[in-house]
């Protein structure tokens, strides 16, 4: 039998970037979906399974005789290149249009024009074996890529997001094709974005988080695995919204006014300046970065935010529309803020359930003290079923992942709407798996909700797609800048 096995495979993306799979066997006649968020490293996994990438350590050993990989990219590129013939000097004298046609793009490697017949007829497009590749529609230019895919006979067929770009009845139609060449025996591995785009005829699955293949089995076991139903639970609930507060807060906030200002902020210990010369604005409908190295200066600015630094009231800072010490409580500021953070995490160590940790969100408790009205336990498992917890709401917290007890912690800091979260480093200590999880559902959460993120982190590439500006804190040579950019959406 065929295979192709890697084993503690770390392949080459970059200087300073890795592909790490640790445990791959891919057997003839299976069929493989690997899945995972953009970023994840799928596009690298197919081709590293393709022998396009370079082998730093680990084994990769290969029985297939004839790989063939196909992508969205390479697609993209050859229509690109039938556009760009009219204006090349492969134009003759008084010629209007070249290009080749959809029976050329089958056979551009290997010509057999009966085998190329079967092969339209297969997949419904012989009629356009004539018609100019570059007129075709999308799902049409699938097809015809597969053709000519087929047509060199591959033994091992890796196709990156195939469904991408087609409607709903060219993916159904694209599925009943690709099950019928598995059902002939052809080696099939599929690279998707989302778990609702694995087909039915799949037997094989493989998750992927941070360039690291995390999970690899039966497709049966793997999504049955709680973290990974989680991970699809986010791809069911677009358009759903979040369960609502438990009362409406008595003084909302004005709709049109930033939720922050600070001017020429300046905040020092031992008389060395910690913050100095920092101004910010936080708009309507914006979700910051905050990113730096330690001891820059963090923490301190949060501290200043949440109203636990006392040279906050030294400061030009406008919070929620009112300027630092006009007569506002400390109460007044942290109504309106959710926090999350490393520290509260480790710190959270009694013993309660799942439930009762997102239940205390509308206490403001570590752990419940008191009793809790119905509309509280109504809300909290809505809570739960929303983040595909349910199942879960009665174990202890403890014996939760760490992912899944971070964004336990979320909810609970979201429950009650707050204007401002306020996630410090949220990512910290979790494995891939679990930081895909928790990222993803930062932005379904930010997406659905109408809270304003601040998040914290190290690093700009931990950033959920949710964020649309980034503030850098800079080293200099005994200080730092600050660099405030706004990201392109």
């Amino acid at each position: 039998m065929k295979q192709l096995t890697i084993s503690e495979g770390c392949f080459r993306l970059s200087d300073t970037k890795t592909l790490s799979l640790p445990d791959l066997c891919l057997n003839e006649g299976e069929s493989w979906a690997f899945v995972g968020a953009n970023g994840s490293g799928k596009s690298a996994l197919a081709r590293a399974l393709s022998d396009e990438l370079i082998l730093l350590s680990g084994k990769r050993e290969n029985h297939f005789q004839h790989i063939v990989r196909l992508s969205f990219e390479q697609l993209q590129k050859l229509i690109e290149e039938e556009w760009l013939r009219n204006n090349t000097d492969l134009l003759s004298e008084g010629e209007n249009d070249t290009g080749r046609t959809t029976a050329e793009i089958i056979q551009m490697n290997h010509h057999d024009e009966a085998e190329c017949l079967r092969l339209a007829n297969m997949f419904g497009i012989s009629h356009l074996l004539s018609r100019r590749f570059k007129y075709l529609s999308t799902g049409e230019t699938r097809k015809t890529l597969l053709c000519q895919a087929l047509l060199s006979s591959p033994d091992l067929l890796i196709l990156d997001e195939p469904f991408d770009g087609l409607d709903i009845a060219s993916r159904e139609q694209l599925a009943i094709l690709l099950a019928e060449l598995s059902n002939k025996g052809l080696t099939l591995v599929l690279v998707l974005n989302r778990f609702d785009e694995i087909p039915d005829f799949i037997s094989h699955t493989g998750i992927l988080a941070d360039c690291h293949l995390t999970r690899t089995g039966l497709r049966q076991e793997i999504m049955s695995e709680a973290l990974i139903a989680q991970l699809a639970q986010t791809e069911r609930i677009s358009g759903m919204s979040l369960p609502p507060p438990e009362f409406t807060i008595d003084t909302p906030l004005p709709a049109d006014l930033p939720l922050i200002t600070l001017n020429h902020c300046y905040i020092s210990y031992n008389d060395r300046p910690i913050i100095d010369g920092l101004n910010w604005q936080v708009n309507p409908n914006e979700h910051w970065q905050i990113i730096g190295p330690n001891g820059a200066g963090k923490s301190t600015l949060l501290s200043l935010i949440t109203g636990d630094h006392p040279q906050g009231y030294s400061n030009d800072l406008t919070l929620f529309g009112r300027r630092r010490g006009s007569g506002e409580t400390i109460w007044d500021i942290k109504k309106h803020i959710g926090y999350v953070s490393s520290s509260l995490h480790q710190d959270y160590r009694v013993s309660v359930s799942v439930r009762n940790v997102i239940l205390s969100g509308y206490l403001d408790s570590i752990g419940i003290y008191q009793a809790t009205s119905d509309t509280q336990d109504s809300l909290t498992q809505q809570w739960l079923d929303l983040l595909g917890l349910a199942d879960l709401a009665n174990t202890p917290f403890q014996a939760l992942s760490w992912g899944q007890q971070r964004l336990t912690l979320i909810a609970r800091a979201l429950v009650k709407h707050p204007a401002l979260l306020i996630l410090d480093e949220p990512l910290q200590g979790l494995d891939p798996l679990n930081r895909q999880l928790v990222k993803r559902w930062i932005d379904v959460l930010i997406k659905e909700g109408k809270s304003q993120l601040l998040f914290v982190s190290h690093h700009a590439e931990d950033a959920p797609e949710c964020i649309t500006h980034r503030l850098s804190f800079i080293p200099m040579a005994s200080s730092y800048a600050y660099g405030i950019e706004q990201l392109s959406s």
